[in-house]
């Protein structure tokens, strides 16, 4: 090759290879840049977790329970919470709660209402209201609420806020079951409406069965027509007469077992709703001197007691009238019934048995009255008395 074509071509081809070298680091620093997706994503999310962790309040809520509440739980050190479904406080600490908003009315159970120690203390600020409660105990369990109201005048009515509200348990060592000082509690088993034994626990984690006195026997509780509500007691859907007796709860946990106040369930075989009575006079008019009755009917479901009442024209007078009562089974439309009456005889009607009579008839479910209007009219002259006219 000519030595001087070799010369023209030597500065281009240093020029080439100068540009290559400075592309190779851009390569290298282009390969840092887009490294490996895993080192990228999963160091911070192991980092957020735990962050998470650490900044989350002990015994903390469900979100599901907590969001909107307006009601929380003032822990140690000033940190507070919202509250869940249920909370839990070992009895002798202190309760503190606070309810958002700037009238608040509190409910709490009824135990407290009565309670004039002073343990119980309620305070007003700014934007929220405070309940404190001081040497607790069991007996405290319950549930708290807290409700905005707005007062205008003279009255107070709600507010139309939102509400908030937990079951407090206040575990006792020596107490599975909430103190009363009642040895024996009368509860009513009324046909299709449930009845409650309130044998209430303080320890959310107790083992709770029912029993029966005599015979001694457990009671099987299937969650259908007898189920456990652990803040309320057992509750008894469907009533049967086979449960009148003496019962009573036993509580278990750990090595502690405790009974509870015992029950005296009463059956009663309740009316499903108040009496329809219909009343009928034997006549609408009559002449004084003669007589008539008044009946009051009540068709019903059987054995169901039902009670009369009359109001009459002459009672405020002290006129004395007659009444017969009887009670029968019949079968109407193919469905046996029970036939009630009441029947108000009046002999030798008089002037002042003018005017309407009133029937009332009574059961457990209440009372229905109807009424009818006789008139008594003068007597009809006699024979000698039109001779003379």
């Amino acid at each position: 090759m000519d030595f001087k074509v070799l010369l023209i071509l030597l500065p281009s081809f240093l020029l080439i290879v100068e540009c290559d070298e400075k592309q190779k680091p851009g390569k290298t620093t282009g390969k840092k840049v887009v490294a490996s997706p895993k080192s990228i994503t999963k160091k911070p999310k192991q980092d957020l977790l735990k962050r998470q962790q650490k900044s989350r309040p002990p015994n903390s809520p469900s979100q599901g329970q907590a969001a909107g509440s307006i009601l929380s739980q003032v822990l140690q050190r000033g940190r507070f919470q919202p509250v869940g479904d249920t909370v839990t406080v070992k009895a002798g600490q202190t309760l503190e709660l606070r309810c958002k908003g700037t009238s608040v009315r509190w409910s709490y159970p009824r135990y407290l209402q009565e309670d004039d120690e002073g343990r119980l203390r309620i305070k007003r600020f700014g934007r929220y209201s405070q309940l404190l409660l001081v040497n607790s105990t069991a007996a405290d369990t319950g549930e708290y609420s807290c409700g905005g109201y707005q007062c205008e005048g003279d009255g107070c009515h709600d507010g139309g806020e939102k509400t908030g509200k937990t079951f407090v348990f206040f575990t006792d060592p020596q107490e599975l079951f909430v103190p009363t000082e009642d040895y024996y509690v009368a509860v009513q088993l009324r046909t299709r409406q449930p009845a409650l034994l309130p044998c209430q626990v303080t320890n959310p984690q107790a083992r709770v069965t029912l029993h029966r006195e005599f015979p001694p026997e457990q009671v099987p509780v299937d969650g259908v027509k007898i189920s456990f509500d652990v803040k309320k007691g057992y509750i008894i859907y469907q009533p049967q007469p086979s449960l009148a007796g003496s019962l009573y709860c036993i509580a278990e946990l750990g090595s502690l077992r405790q009974m509870s106040t015992k029950y005296m369930l009463l059956y009663l075989h309740y009316p499903s709703a108040p009496p329809k009575p219909s009343v009928e006079a034997s006549v609408s008019s009559v002449r004084a001197g003669d007589n008539f009755f008044v009946t009051c009917t009540v068709l019903g479901e059987l054995d169901i007691s039902v009670e009369f009442t009359w109001e009459y024209p002459g009672q405020q007078f002290g006129r004395p009238l007659y009444v017969r009562e009887s009670t029968e089974q019949t079968r109407r439309g193919g469905q046996l019934l029970q036939e009630s009456q009441s029947i108000l005889n009046v002999d030798e009607a008089r002037a002042v048995d003018d005017g309407t009579y009133t029937c009332s008839a009574q059961n457990l479910q209440g009372s229905t009255s109807v009424s009818t209007r006789v008139t008594v009219l003068p007597p009809a002259p006699s024979a000698s008395g039109r001779t003379q006219g």
